[in-house]
């Protein structure tokens, strides 16, 4: 075992003496020491609850002839740091949940680990972590949150409650409206109920094999879910137990090329957020099998559209899917055409076996390839003169045209952006440009979920456009195009771009451009001076000088 290296020989009396003081006792040292890493906190809603989900796994493991061993990480709720300046914390989290993960794993040398993620950037910084040390891990989530009901009856969320500013700001609804919309969105614990970035990545974890089925859909604060967390834990524990399953089940063998492959697929067919393409790059780099941008494309073309979830469709949630079969079903369905690889999956089941029975239940929420959506995915890479390393756009949350022409409206930051649209400088026939938001010039990436529910409140949803070098929450829908890269901060064409120019979209033929020929765009780099947000912390300091464009994952550079 791996964890031999703090518990065999004399020479370890002084590390037996310890783990003794922490309550191990003779037979204990014989036993896998499996560390559990809990996400539990507070102030997020998927993770206030999170300290009784580890006392479920602790006591199934100890059932199980294991010894486990709880550590923490941070969390940040990406929807309470939304629109100011917690937001630019957001993405570095996930550097510092990864880099913990490795540290308390590989510092105590432990055998298997068993995360507990739930939102935002928690789950795939704990992914990340969980590859640099490479050994048997399972990952179950806290679960989604219940979807909530206006006292009319009606379902929301909380892209809901973000509208509502909006739609108060334009006279639409009235505060008693508002005040029902806020008491109400957010029912329950757990992971905000559409599929927004953090069921996106619960879902993911399905696809690529490193969670049990149900860890994207099973509700949070149900037996179900309970039953997932002890069923879990006793998969870890038996892999631990077995040697050879220790060196079969190391997190690289089972998220390599072909889970990632996998995760896209159901991305596309279940229209992921945004993010998901930030995350996907970062893991495939730590997982050894770097992932092109330029694939995507690819994969979404070959892909089918067969789930719309809030926001893409306000009144479909995360239960909706799990009560129509779940991601196992969509994976069953999707690969009636052929598109996903075979893999083996920590259950301990290889992917096509454990679908192929996997039918969908209810064909009104989960489509089948006869009846899809679109018949490509929900997802799309733009390319052009604005983008030569690419962006991204959810293509299942556009409303409207699937192409855009109009005339920008430029704003170098977020806070700028929505004073604009607040102001009413924004009107119908715009692109809106919002730069120096991508992860240098933030620095961390700012998500733009409220100029975009602005906009979608104000009513202009279908007909106005928006540009960024930043990011979008989950919770975004409308003609929203992010992660442009190379960002405005490290002299991308985004920069260049002033009022008035005209700029083009196409999802269909994946184009972004602003109607400028190369010999202009030359013409203003040279009088180009380049925006820099103060920043007064140390660690967005440190962070600036070593992150990556969003094309690259937005990692952090290891060789300077």
């Amino acid at each position: 075992m791996r964890s031999d290296e703090i518990k065999k020989g004399f020479e370890r009396t002084p590390h037996r003496s310890l783990l003794r003081a922490c309550g191990l006792k003779d037979e204990d040292f014989a036993k896998p020491f499996i560390g559990v890493a809990n996400s539990f906190i507070e102030i997020i809603p998927g993770h206030f609850f999170l300290d009784k989900v580890s006392k479920i796994i602790k006591d199934e493991i100890r059932a199980n002839g294991c010894i486990p061993f709880e550590f923490n990480t941070i969390g940040i709720d990406d929807g309470i740091a939304m629109g100011h300046s917690g937001m630019l914390y957001s993405l570095p989290s996930r550097e510092l949940i990864a880099s913990s993960i490795e540290s308390v794993m590989n510092a105590h040398k432990l055998d298997a680990l068993i995360a507990i993620p739930n939102c935002d950037k928690i789950v795939p910084g704990m992914i990340m972590g969980a590859l640099r040390v490479n050994v048997p891990s399972i990952f179950v989530s806290g679960g989604p949150m219940a979807k909530g009901y206006k006292k009319n009856h009606e379902p929301i969320d909380l892209a809901s409650a973000f509208e509502a500013v909006g739609q108060y700001e334009a006279g639409k609804i009235s505060v008693e409206d508002l005040r029902d919309i806020e008491c109400n969105a957010c029912p329950s614990g757990g992971s905000c109920s559409g599929m927004f970035t953090a069921n996106s990545m619960n879902t993911l974890c399905e696809a690529m094999g490193i969670a049990l089925s149900g860890n994207g859909t099973i509700l949070a604060q149900t037996k179900q879910r309970e039953e997932l967390y002890k069923k879990a834990a006793r998969r870890i524990c038996e892999i631990a137990k077995d040697k050879k399953n220790t060196e079969k089940y190391k997190l690289k063998n089972i998220l390599n090329k072909n889970a990632i492959h996998n995760a896209f697929c159901v991305d596309m067919a279940m229209g992921g957020s945004s993010n998901t393409i930030l995350h996907m790059l970062a893991i495939s780099a730590e997982s050894g099998d770097a992932f092109d941008l330029k694939q995507i494309n690819e994969i979404s073309k070959k892909v089918a559209h067969l789930a719309k979830i809030s926001p893409s469709l306000p009144s479909v949630h995360m239960q909706d899917i799990d009560r129509a079969g779940g991601v196992d079903s969509v994976m069953c369905e999707i690969n009636k055409a052929g598109v996903l690889k075979d893999n083996l999956r920590i259950s301990g089941e290889n992917l096509f076996h454990s679908i192929k029975d996997k039918e969908i239940k209810d064909t009104n929420i989960i489509h089948t390839l006869k009846k899809p959506y679109s018949s490509v995915g929900g997802l799309a890479i733009l390319y052009g003169n604005i983008a030569k390393d690419g962006s991204v756009i959810k293509t299942a949350g556009i409303i409207g045209s699937r192409s855009f022409r109009g005339k920008a409206i430029c704003y170098n930051g977020q806070d700028e952006a929505i004073k604009g649209i607040s102001n009413g400088k924004v009107k119908a026939g715009d692109v809106v440009v919002v730069r120096y938001e991508g992860p240098k010039g933030g620095p961390g990436m700012q998500e733009m979920l409220s100029p975009t529910s602005l906009i979608m409140g104000l009513g202009l949803g279908d007909k106005v456009a928006l540009i960024t070098d930043g990011r979008f929450s989950g919770a975004t829908r409308g003609a929203c195009v992010g992660h442009i890269s190379p960002e405005a901060a490290e002299g991308g064409a985004l920069a260049l771009i002033e009022d008035g120019d005209e700029i083009f979209l196409d999802v269909d033929k994946y184009i972004l451009e602003v109607k400028l020929n190369d010999e202009e765009l030359e013409i203003r780099r040279k009088n180009f001076k380049p925006f820099k947000r103060k920043i007064s912390s140390s660690w967005l300091g440190q962070y600036r000088c070593l992150v990556t464009n969003a094309s690259k994952g937005a990692v952090l550079k290891t060789d300077m």
